[in-house]
């Protein structure tokens, strides 16, 4: 069982099992690093094309957070030596950038989390490299919904199962496997901080949200059966049935009377095609 600590933008952190509350000032952080994460996903459109590497996408992640003064939050962490993450086809999450090349009809994740003045900005969008299949589109469509109708449970009093529950309905009814081996997690300060939201649940179970609680939402969708495997690389998670694999990703806060996202696109670009 999770207890609640308040904490102010003073106060010292640590990953202590404790799921945090945070003051105006830790909104006004999530706010601006949201941005520019967010920003940074937008500028990606037009570069993310046939014949890119993902390496020349991860060489401008982290130029874009450079220019507006940011950090990026896996260049170092746990051995990760790259600035995002890049997740093709039936990868789930967490493929390295490299110099493979996008092919036509490739669907991609990226997923970027900006350092901005000690606060992080975790999001993550599906991106298309020309045409993809019918299949693959509605596969993106399909999780996106799922990830905002997760996030239209958020509110004050709510529970996290609530969450995980409409993610769960909905993916199912169009008889897609969600992911349970990763899930959203807390996060301000810390990358990664207590609780952990998993996709696949029950409503009303879970712990209570509460006005200040900051954490990311992002469910992982296969087209086929959930199990995913790990590769050799000890990051990249990948189906195990080989079938497409999607995801979203926004930042969030609980606020007094609902929720906050984070990590919205500036320039409305949520879903592809962009």
């Amino acid at each position: 069982m999770n207890d609640y600590q308040t904490i102010t933008a003073a106060d010292s952190v640590s990953r202590d099992g404790t799921i945090k509350l945070h003051d105006q000032s830790g909104f006004d952080g999530m706010r601006a690093v949201g941005q520019l994460s967010a920003s940074i996903l937008d500028a990606l459109a037009p570069l993310v094309q046939p014949g890119v590497t993902t390496q020349e996408i991860d060489d401008f992640v982290f130029e874009r957070m450079k220019a507006g003064g940011g950090i990026p939050a896996t260049l170092g962490y746990r051995g990760y030596t790259k600035s995002c993450c890049t997740s093709i086809n039936h990868v789930v999450c967490h493929g390295i950038p490299d110099e493979r090349k996008l092919r036509e009809g490739d669907i991609v994740n990226i997923d970027v989390t900006t350092i901005l003045d000690g606060w992080h900005g975790d999001t993550s969008r599906m991106y298309w490299a020309g045409d993809p299949p019918i299949k693959a589109k509605r596969l993106c469509d399909v999780t996106h919904e799922a990830m905002m109708l997760g996030i239209g449970e958020v509110k004050p009093g709510a529970r996290l199962g609530d969450i995980s529950a409409a993610i769960q309905k909905y993916a199912e009814k169009h008889r897609y496997g969600v992911v349970r081996d990763f899930c959203g997690h807390g996060l301000g300060r810390l990358f990664h901080d207590a609780p952990e939201v998993v996709h696949a649940g029950r409503a009303g179970t879970g712990p209570e949200l509460k006005p200040g609680m900051f954490f990311t939402i992002e469910p992982m969708i296969n087209i086929g059966r959930p199990s995913v495997k790990v590769l050799e690389d000890g990051w990249t998670a990948v189906t195990r049935d080989k079938k497409l694999s999607a995801q979203f990703e926004h930042s969030v806060g609980v606020t007094e009377d609902g929720v906050e996202i984070f990590t919205k696109s500036p320039a409305g670009l949520d879903k592809p095609p962009y």
